[in-house]
């Protein structure tokens, strides 16, 4: 089985659990993680299995105004945050508009701060969205991967996001 987890990162968070994610699909598949920006239609060739997520920005997925606010936050003096490289390119959103088709199977993911989703939003409610529309079959309910307020993963959220993983592994064995 091949996989692609896809992600779109401001602080590096995202990055991590797609990261751990795939770490966790890798006990049984060939799993590959890339930026939304590099993830063209040749990445997606002979794909099974595609995971996508990104964080969450002004209770969904980021917009251009919302990464570049995001940018601007880290670069005021105090401020402790580190942008990742691609952070002010293009996200998920206009990846999904450059997209055809997707792959059959699918999961999609967020980072959100702590508290209940209709206060935080989360932005793995429209990547599942764009999924469907893409003609993909969501393997398992989306999936959310908390940070404080300091905008650092929680404690187990990396082991949370393996174990996430290989679940999304046995769904998709069991569908194929």
């Amino acid at each position: 089985m091949r996989a692609v987890v896809i992600y779109e990162s401001m602080y590096g968070n995202t990055h991590l659990v797609a990261e751990a994610i795939a770490d966790g699909l890798r006990s049984g598949a060939h799993a590959t993680v890339l930026a939304a920006h590099d993830a063209d239609a040749a990445a997606l060739v002979d794909v099974d299995l595609v995971v996508v997520g990104g964080p969450t920005h002004v209770h969904g997925m980021s917009r251009a105004s919302t990464r570049k606010s995001a940018v601007e936050t880290a670069e005021k003096p105090r401020a402790t945050l580190e942008v990742e490289p691609d952070a002010e390119g293009d996200g998920l959103r206009e990846w999904f508009d450059s997209m055809a088709s997707l792959p059959r199977l699918a999961g999609a993911f967020d980072t959100r701060m702590h508290g209940p989703a209709v206060v935080t939003g989360r932005a793995s409610k429209g990547i599942a969205k764009r999924l469907r529309a893409h003609g993909s079959e969501l393997l398992v309910e989306p999936q959310s991967f908390l940070v404080t307020k300091e905008n650092h993963l929680d404690e187990d959220e990396l082991q949370h996001a393996r174990r996430w993983g290989a679940s999304l592994l046995a769904s998709a064995s069991a569908a194929t």
